[in-house]
């Protein structure tokens, strides 16, 4: 288990941990002890520790804080349950309070002896937003499922490509290196980050999206070819993936339009990518190709529903 305090400004102890899998549980130890120190804007990496897990099987991690942690890393958006409470409840009995936020944990890594995982690497639609919350019904799922190969979730709601967000992260330029070739077992990274850079400027009504820097499809363009080039220098095969539809949503306009359907062009026919996955054409309203399908939309005119997921999934596997 990989627990982060990137963000934190102060060492977190943690005082005791477990991880749990088809009714067995296991506690945690860290060189040997069983407490550990997340040091300031850094990691705490367990022992490791045995226990069979079935692929697809889900993974309960419990971490007990004797002192308060200070300001948590943590995934906002993970459309899971988390559970909390007062007290050593290592046991999985007692918690009063739940959320969909993932808190410290950024990783459990497995023994499979396998080296074809792939990252989707992105923004909300690839968090999962407008999938049913605990269903595990995001692309990277689905993808999973179809695949058999093991998938990991890069998406961060709101994340952007080109520029860091008080709100949402890191920039993609920035996090790839963490957030994709660190990656143990990793071979394939598919890439659908940029719509957030062309979108954000067209509104003024949420303030969490500023600053929102007006980007040209080069500026985006330029993004995506630092991204091959640090993945292919690694020996990882980037697939680009096109913007997909949101004409009609808060994101769009006619500035909007034209940059995505440049970059979108540009992915599909530049040659530069791995390969191409072209989420733009399988997602889009057929009559009008702006929009997403009906059938694929959550509500927002941006973000897929459980089918659209789904649609996703199988156009990756064909490009795979």
């Amino acid at each position: 288990m990989r627990f982060s305090n990137a963000y934190g400004n102060s060492p977190v102890r943690v005082a005791a941990g477990a991880v749990a899998a088809g009714g067995v549980a296991v506690r945690l130890a860290f060189g040997g002890a069983g407490e550990g120190v997340m040091p300031a804007r850094g990691e705490l990496v367990s022992d490791p520790v045995q226990l069979a897990v079935a692929a697809g099987e889900s993974v309960a991690v419990t971490l007990y804080f004797d002192s308060a942690t200070g300001p948590a890393t943590f995934h906002a958006q993970a459309f899971a349950a988390s559970y909390r409470g007062a007290g050593c409840l290592l046991d999985g009995e007692g918690f009063s309070e739940s959320s969909e936020s993932w808190y410290f944990l950024s990783a459990v890594e497995t023994d499979s002896g396998r080296g074809d995982g792939i990252v989707l690497f992105g923004d909300s639609i690839t968090d999962g937003f407008g999938s049913t919350p605990g269903a595990d019904r995001r692309w990277s799922d689905a993808l999973a499922s179809r695949t058999g190969r093991a998938v990991l979730n890069a998406g961060i709601g709101g994340n952007l490509l080109l520029n860091d967000s008080a709100w949402y992260g890191e920039r993609g330029v920035r996090r790839f290196s963490r957030d994709v070739l660190q990656l143990a077992g990793v071979d394939t990274v598919v890439v659908l980050l940029g719509l957030n850079d062309i979108g954000f400027s067209e509104t003024d009504v949420q303030p969490t999206y500023k600053p929102a820097p007006v980007v040209s499809s080069g500026e985006v363009i330029g993004g995506y070819r630092e991204l091959i080039r640090r993945g292919r220098a690694c020996g990882v095969a980037v697939i680009g993936a096109t913007l997909l539809p949101f004409g009609g949503s808060d994101h769009w306009g006619e500035r909007a339009r034209k940059v995505s359907h440049e970059v979108n062009e540009w992915v599909r026919c530049a040659g530069e990518f791995s390969g191409v996955v072209d989420l733009n054409r399988v997602m889009a309203d057929p009559g009008d190709p702006d929009r997403l399908h009906p059938a694929y939309d959550f509500g927002d005119q941006l973000h897929p529903n459980d089918e659209g997921y789904g649609v996703m999934a199988e156009a990756v596997v064909r490009c795979l």
